[in-house]
């Protein structure tokens, strides 16, 4: 009989969901037949040892945006104590500012038209834009918080300016194909391709986030969009892929364009693939039995 200990791996999570989001939790039994002791643990909670796991996994850490600064100070106590985090920190700080999307241009990856704008520049880059619909988001941002769309000039677009706090925002021109076909989400677990979902706003909106109406459903995946996908973690320039991504993008004029890519803590829409769960978690512990996850 082996006395080789089980290695434990912390699934931290907010306050909101201190067991786990429900759709999460079938992760559970599938990381134990992996050979992994998975313990759901609150990443804001100071009485957590994180020394005492051998590797973190974020999932729904979904508050970490409205915390921004406490969950930067979270990766440093975590990197303090050797403790691996799944995906690695130095990633999660890359990929928590969405300035990374002009990064990644730079590395020949289609996006979406983006402008970023800060303060006072916010309303000069809007200005050069009059009669365009745009969207305007924060850099740091989850789940569509502050996120608004109207026309570049107009009355109504202004006064949804002014109600939004300092800080500094993505500036895209609205992408119609959104509310026409839908929004694309990739999933990968480490580099390979696991399953997509194609996302739909409800009625009269342009946000595809359930909490807000959105829906989703099965649909073949472009090939463009799987193009994309592999050029955005190739263009990553890392020494393994990420544990986990979710490339988000649309098709517009037969090309796949970048939205974002989630290397943080993003919705796996596993229960939409069932199947997936347990590939998820046979990845998970093969990250965490051999380690050997590098970063930026």
């Amino acid at each position: 009989m082996s006395d080789r200990r089980t290695p434990r791996l912390a699934l931290a999570t907010s306050a909101e969901h201190p067991e786990l989001h429900e759709d999460d939790l079938p992760l559970l039994p599938a990381l134990r037949e992996a050979g992994l002791d998975p313990v759901p643990a609150v990443w804001t909670d100071p009485s957590i040892d994180w020394s005492s796991f051998d590797a973190v996994l974020l999932r729904s850490v979904w508050d970490y945006h409205e915390r921004y600064l406490e969950f930067t100070e979270w990766l440093g106590l975590l990197d303090k104590a050797g403790v691996r985090l799944l995906n690695d920190t130095d990633l999660v700080r890359w990929n928590a500012d969405k300035r990374y999307l002009l990064e990644l241009r730079e590395r020949g990856v289609a996006i979406v038209p983006t402008q970023i704008a800060a303060g006072a520049c916010l309303r000069e880059v809007v200005g050069g834009l009059t009669g365009e619909e745009i969207v305007v988001k924060p850099t740091v941002s989850a789940s569509a918080m502050h996120t608004v769309r109207g026309v570049a000039g107009g009355d109504e677009l202004s006064g949804a300016l002014d109600a939004l706090p300092d800080g500094a925002y993505l500036v895209q021109p609205f992408q119609p194909e959104i509310t026409a076909e839908g929004e694309w989400s990739l999933l990968y677990f480490d580099g390979e391709f696991s399953h997509s979902v194609l996302k739909r706003p409800g009625d009269g909106d342009f946000r595809v986030q359930h909490h807000l109406g959105g829906s989703v459903a099965a649909a073949p995946v472009p090939a463009p969009a799987l193009e994309v996908a592999a050029a955005t973690l190739a263009a990553l320039d890392l020494r393994v892929p990420p544990l986990y991504a979710r490339i988000d993008g649309i098709m517009s004029g037969g090309r796949f364009l970048l939205m974002e890519a989630e290397l943080i803590e993003p919705y796996l829409f596993l229960p939409d693939h069932p199947e997936a769960y347990a590939r998820f978690a046979q990845v998970t512990a093969a990250r965490v039995l051999q380690p050997g996850e590098s970063g930026l």
